[in-house]
């Protein structure tokens, strides 16, 4: 881990066109105690934002691999997880391709119709413990799941649409234009 970007945690989400948001972030030590000081405003930064089902640590200005997401009570949610916290977490199956809307909160005014699997197997580690985990997710939590790995690999949602038809401007309150 970068010891420059232990201090560069934000109060905000950070926003495109910002350098972390397309650059991949580094594995961290999941033990490390600055990790779970990130994690824990990770996870209150999610909670205190309506909508919001997933954060990851470059959107508050921390270049790590780390992740935290909660579908529960999204009306496109089929598993759920609950409230779960990742360290360097990667895909290792994906099936079952589909289409839907997206936005992001690093991406305000636009959503877009990006395909993801629907079905997805992946493994990270527990932060604070180091324990392995593995869990499988499909429907909206896979969909979330591998938008929150995409920022952690430097990418945006937008780099996954194919064309501008593709892309639509967002209203206050987040129903399509």
């Amino acid at each position: 881990m970068e010891g420059d970007r232990r201090t560069c945690l934000i109060e905000g989400v950070v926003t495109a066109p910002h350098h972390l948001l397309v650059t991949p972030a580094a594995p961290v030590d999941p033990s490390d105690a600055v990790v779970s000081s990130v994690v824990r405003h990770l996870l209150e930064v999610m909670r205190s934002m309506p909508g919001c089902r997933g954060l990851t640590a470059p959107q508050l200005g921390v270049g790590w691999r780390l992740m935290c997401l909660d579908v529960s009570g999204h009306p496109s949610t089929r598993s759920c997880s609950g409230e779960l916290v990742i360290a360097n977490p990667e895909v290792v199956e994906a099936a079952d391709w589909d289409v839907a809307r997206e936005g992001c909160l690093s991406v305000p005014g636009l959503a877009a119709e990006v395909a993801r699997a629907t079905q997805i197997t992946v493994q990270g580690v527990r932060p604070g413990t180091g324990e392995p985990m593995t869990f499988h997710a499909d429907a909206f939590e896979a969909r979330c799941v591998q938008h929150q790995i995409d920022h952690l690999d430097g990418l945006l949602f937008l780099d996954r649409v194919a064309g501008t038809r593709a892309v639509h401007a967002v209203r206050k309150g987040g129903q399509a234009a």
